[in-house]
């Protein structure tokens, strides 16, 4: 929309609509397919016309709390800034189009809606549940071969998606190598919101067995399980990652990660800490979850320390035979409290083309593998945005209003 109003140089009318049946936040969040108007999906969730009218212009919501009117004029940004956000950080100072407000409309004892967010789960996780609810069944007849895809909410949503589709490419012999999930991971990607993507992990659907997409830690586990990490990791550098994702090289600037993993079991995952020996500055291997290592590093600095890290693994590969995946992080021990942490640091501090190693790794015909584990980088760097953390201060004074006798007593 604006686009087009930039390019007929004209101000684009804006209504902002706030409060009002729930099916209008819902829809104001949902990830429609380009060319289906929210207000139409909001009037088909809550199962009646969406009620306007018009004003001076703008479109107004009947049954909002309150509605904020402006104009957007072409080109004219200003800061915004900085912000939390549902990944767990602060968004930072960017310029982002200005809106000149006219009006400001409010029904009598309005309700002014609101989400907390943070480091999921937090109020906004309901939302992410209630769309996959709705989109579980739609998204496999819109791309082929796909069964269920999870947007991982514990890692922020955009960063992580799991998949499980299909091999049927070649039902006349026993599949070993990742074919159609291949061609499904790119349509994945090139698929409305889930473009925003920046790892995606696949694997096919063999028989009953093989797990749900939204079962986090047995999904990896077999993948682990089956990864060939000379041929399963596919990238894709320079390209568009999701605005609020500070891992990548600039603001919507970063790289996408493919694994794909298809077969027979490969190996045994390992559950008790390898008898390995780490380089100076790496100390405190953890067990995550079986296959999973994390690695405590000292403060990241140019990211060259790695490289010491893999060239030392790489004459202990034996004892990593169980462990395909290593996160080297800030604090391991903490990493390996819960999936959920391991999930969250892994997928919100890496940028696959730059933190993505590997032990005894190599580039043949411009495809990386390597020979045994794959290892992230999952530090916080310099040019991340800080995370979000509680003020115990602003946590007292909120628990004071919602005490007995406090303005908030009985609604939060």
């Amino acid at each position: 929309h604006q686009t087009k109003s930039n390019q007929a140089g004209q101000p684009l009318k804006v209504a902002v609509f706030i409060g009002g049946p729930p099916s209008h936040s819902f829809a104001a969040v949902m990830p429609l397919p380009e060319g289906l108007p929210e207000v139409a999906f909001a009037g088909a969730l809550g199962g009646r016309n969406f009620r306007y009218f018009k004003q001076d212009g703008f479109t107004v919501s009947s049954d909002a709390d309150f509605v904020i009117l402006g104009e957007v004029y072409p080109m004219e940004n200003k800061p915004e800034g900085p912000f939390g956000d549902h990944l767990g950080y602060y968004s930072l100072k960017h310029d982002f189009p200005l809106m000149k407000v006219k009006k400001v409309l409010a029904r009598k004892n309005g309700i002014w809606a609101f989400t907390v967010v943070g480091r999921p789960p937090q109020e906004d996780t309901s939302f992410g549940a209630l769309i996959h609810e709705i989109t579980g069944s739609i998204i496999p007849q819109t791309i082929p071969g796909l069964h269920e895809v999870n947007a991982v909410d514990a890692a922020g949503v955009h960063p992580l998606l799991l998949a499980v589709g299909s091999e049927r490419y070649t039902p006349y012999m026993e599949v070993e190598r990742p074919q159609e999930i291949l061609t499904t991971a790119n349509a994945i990607l090139g698929f409305n919101q889930m473009s925003l993507a920046k790892f995606l992990f696949i694997i096919a659907k063999q028989d009953e067995n093989t797990p749900k997409a939204k079962d986090e830690e047995a999904f990896f586990k077999y993948l682990l399980e089956r990864i060939d990490p000379t041929r399963d990791f596919h990238f894709q550098t320079k390209t568009t990652i999701d605005t609020l994702d500070y891992s990548g090289t600039d603001l919507n600037g970063g790289s996408k990660l493919i694994v794909a993993a298809v077969g027979k079991k490969k190996r045994e995952l390992g559950a008790e800490i390898p008898d390995i020996k780490l380089p100076n500055g790496f100390s405190k291997p953890t067990v995550v979850f079986p296959g999973a290592l994390a690695i405590q590093a000292t403060k990241y600095s140019d990211g060259k320390d790695i490289e010491k890290l893999t060239s030392e693994l790489v004459y202990q590969q034996e004892k990593l035979s169980g462990f395909p995946l290593i996160s080297v992080v800030d604090d391991s021990v903490f990493m390996a409290q819960t999936l959920n942490n391991f999930l969250w640091i892994t997928f919100t501090r890496s940028n696959p083309s730059h933190d993505v190693h590997g032990v005894g790794e190599s580039t043949e015909n411009k495809h990386w593998g390597c020979t045994s584990s794959v290892v992230f980088d999952a530090r916080v760097k310099p040019h991340h945005a800080p995370p979000l953390i509680k003020d115990s201060v602003i946590e007292k004074k909120v628990d004071k209003l919602a005490a007995k006798g406090g303005a908030l007593h009985g609604l939060i």
